[in-house]
């Protein structure tokens, strides 16, 4: 019976092993992961949403800066969305249609170098790998509207049912105060950014951009151009 047991003990021992060795490298993975691979989806949703929260926000604020009435204002506001998610999603499908024919391009190019007998081995092997590593100009284009348009509705939702234009635009302020620090801080988690400092500044921008916007068309409205 000892030695049955002994037996079976050593053959425990390998696939404790494989084990230990398995999380290690599980844990290698999670450490050496290249975060940067997560950029370009990335840029096109945290900065899409940025772009219509803080866009949209500052025309609606620069709207309400001469016309109190909320109706005006909400118009205003649609019409940034709208218009912003469209120029982002022709925008994005450009660029990534751009980028995928230097690719494809680039791919043509290494297999003119090969060989014949190399060229048939690595074409079968990596063709279905290339196809999903190159990227989808209509996935990025819906993207970037739909992201837009996410954004774009912090400011519309804040102001849709509030009549009084002080409260309306106190309340504006601080629903896209709140949205620039949650968009700040989800895009630094997700970078491996700095996580105050990624806020903060997305914050300040956000303000800048409300502000002088607001400042500017209150300075022309009230001189009568």
């Amino acid at each position: 019976m000892s030695s049955n047991q002994t037996s079976l003990n050593r053959a425990k021992l390998p696939n404790n092993d494989l084990e230990q060795h398995a999380t290690t490298l599980e844990i290698e993975a999670e450490d050496t992961f290249d975060y940067s691979k997560r950029s370009q989806w990335l840029r096109a949703a945290v900065l899409g949403a940025n772009d219509g929260l803080v866009s949209t926000a500052s025309l609606m604020m620069g709207i309400g800066a001469v016309k109190q009435d909320l109706k005006v204002m909400i118009l205003s506001g649609f019409a940034g969305l709208v218009a912003g998610a469209c120029s982002m999603a022709i925008g994005e499908f450009v660029s990534v249609y751009s980028q995928l024919d230097i690719e494809v391009a680039q791919m043509k190019r290494e297999r003119e170098r090969m060989s014949g007998s190399d060229r048939e081995g690595v074409v079968e092997d990596t063709n279905g790998e290339e196809k999903e590593g190159l990227p989808n100009p209509l996935q990025a284009a819906a993207a970037s509207a739909l992201a837009f348009s996410v954004g774009a509705m912090v400011p519309l939702l804040a102001a849709s049912f509030i009549r009084e234009f002080k409260v309306r635009i106190g309340v504006v302020v601080a629903a896209v105060t709140v949205a620039l620090a949650v968009f700040g801080w989800l895009g630094a988690v997700l970078g491996k950014a700095p996580v105050l400092r990624s806020s903060l500044r997305v914050l300040f921008g956000g303000w800048m951009a409300m502000f002088i916007t607001f400042g500017l068309t209150k300075l022309i409205g009230s001189s009568g151009l």
